[in-house]
This record gives C-alpha cells, structure tokens and sequence, in this order.
C-alpha cells in the first residue's frame, strides 16, 4: 500500500490552513455525522465547553472557525467537544538511554487519518507534529522541549469530554515541563480513555491514564499501549495484543538498556507492528521524537522522514506501508 503524505508549514492561521481544511472537510464531515446530527453538541454549547477549560485556545478557535468558513457544523467539529467516538491501537515508550527519545506507533485506519505533518507558530509558540483534525495531534512536541503522543485505553465508556487531539494541542500551546503537562491532563475532561505519555527535555515523564468516568491517574509509567491499569474490554485486548505489546516493551526496558536504534528498531517488527488493516488497527508509522534537540522523525519499515522544528522543509512523499513485514534495514530517504 503507498500513501501520500505531507508535510505543511503554517506560521499563523491563514490560507494555507483553510485550503487544507477545505479539502478534508467533506470526509471528516461524513464522519462527524455517522451517528446523526443529534448527538452532536450544539456550537454555542461547544464554544463555552471550550471556554470554561482551554480558555487560551478560544481566540485560535474562533479564528479557525472563520478560515472554515463560519459553518455551524464545522464549528462544532473544530471544538473536538464529544466528537464521535473512535479507537486505535498504539504502543508507545521512553527509551531510557542518555538522550531523552520517546518511539511510538500509530495504529489506525489508513482511510481515516490525515497522513499531515503539521509545523505551527500558533499564539507565539512552536509546534510540531501528526496532525489529527486539522488542529488537534495524535503525538507531538514544542519548541519548550516537551513531547506528547498518545494511546487508546482500552475502555467503551463515553463520556463528556474533548477528543483527545486536542488535548495534546492544547498541551503542546500552553506547557512546557511534564509536570505542567500533568496538572493539565488531570483536570481537562475527555470523552474517552485515553493513555497520554509526556516527556520533556529535562528527561522527566509521566504517563496519564485519561477516563471520561473517573479522575485521570498521573503515573510514572515509561509504557502504555491499550489498557489502562488493567485489561477491562477484553475482546479489544485480545484482538489489539496490548497486554503482549506491554510486555515485550517493559522486559526491553528492565532486562537490559538496549543502544537506542536497536530500541526504535524493534517498533517496525511485530509484534509492536501491526498489520491488520482490515480490522483498522495497522502501523501507519512510527514518530520518535527527541524533544531536547526539537527534532522528530517518522519512520516506515522501508523508510525514514526527519523534521527540526528549526529546520523544516514542507514537501510530499510517497510512502510504502507494507501488509506484512518486510525484513530490511530503513534507508533515509
């Protein structure tokens, strides 16, 4: 399978972000009304969802807004308030060597996600990252030092709450150590479970397991895949391997510190690679991210793209996702 992804720079919101909005807007549209108009959650009741718990974000959102062009249900949309809900798969961990890396994968559906490499400078802060939304982020960093990237919990409890993107934007605009980062995830309500591990470039990590139903736990957990403190869904859990993917992760960070490519490495082979499309939970990448140098890189099993927050270059790639594991060495492309 070859997909097309891109790499887009937006200094401030503009042209360039509406034409982007404008082009996936009638997919994510389908999408948001896949149950109806009537689970949706009016605007005005959107807006001041919005207001009352990312204050700082509301002037960015009424701005997007306006780029989208006004419309009652994109406005909705853009609030991220009790979207519709949506799984993934995922692993994720913090390689304990001398640089601070966190390496995770991206489990999803290839025909529902953006394939968007996202660099903004949105309300005077730098951001990088796996676009989600069009604002929101699936994992990411800014230009303070922090990284943030993101699993599914392994729970079907809906709730009143934002989409976790947006969360991770909202993160990424406003803090700058983990321990800023935590005190947001404790507090900001989520429509589903969600595992969010931060780090930062003093090395200092926290991992909060995020329930629409119940008070978020701030962790020290250097892993998380698709449960929380214990298997609760357990068809999901059988068919996503989460508790065999946690495993394998935590005997490769407390047996032995492995040299980091070796580490990253073990993420484009199962079973932390996933192939199962047509469930909708393959491995459509693996990000790593080194938030001290500010620098990411996305990276396929036959191929490597890097990004600086400092020294990005828009551009497009072709990238090969393979429907099994091919044995070969990434080559940076």
């Amino acid at each position: 399978m070859d997909y097309l992804w891109r790499a887009v720079d937006i200094e401030e919101p503009g042209p360039i972000w509406a034409a982007l909005f404008h082009e996936y807007w009638p997919d994510y549209h389908r999408w948001w009304l896949r149950e109806g108009e009537g689970p949706r959650i009016p605007y005005w009741q959107s807006r001041k969802a919005l207001a009352a718990h990312m204050p700082e974000l509301v002037g960015l959102y009424d701005q997007l807004c306006e780029l989208a062009g006004g419309g009652d249900h994109a406005a909705r949309f853009l609030s991220f308030w009790r979207p519709p809900p949506y799984l993934s798969g995922c692993s994720q961990a913090i390689w304990p060597g001398r640089e601070p890396v966190l390496v995770r994968n991206y489990d999803y559906s290839p025909s529902a996600f953006d394939r968007l490499i996202l660099r903004t400078n949105w309300l005077g802060r730098k951001v990088l990252g796996t676009s989600d939304g069009l604002w929101g982020l699936v994992d990411g960093m800014n230009d303070a030092g922090l990284a943030v990237s993101l699993t599914f919990g392994g729970r079907r409890v809906v709730g009143e709450g934002f989409g976790v993107p947006l969360i991770l934007r909202y993160v990424l605009q406003t803090c700058t150590t983990a321990e800023e980062a935590g005190r947001a995830l404790a507090r900001l309500p989520t429509h589903m479970s969600y595992n969010v591990t931060v780090l930062d470039a003093k090395r200092r990590f926290l991992t909060a397991l995020m329930a629409p139903d119940r008070p978020a736990q701030i962790t020290h957990a250097a892993v998380a895949t698709n449960h929380q403190k214990s298997v609760e869904w357990t068809d999901h859990a059988r068919m996503t391997a989460t508790v065999e993917r946690e495993r394998f992760l935590l005997q490769r960070l407390t047996l032995h510190v492995e040299p980091e490519e070796k580490f990253i490495g073990a993420f484009l082979r199962p079973p932390l690679y996933s192939t199962a499309f047509s469930r909708g939970f393959g491995t459509l990448y693996t990000a790593v991210y080194r938030p001290r140098l500010r620098h990411m890189d996305l990276r396929w099993p036959r191929g490597v793209w890097a990004f600086g927050l400092d020294d990005f270059t828009p551009g497009e790639r072709l990238i090969h996702t393979p429907d099994r594991i091919v044995a070969e060495t990434p080559s940076r492309t």
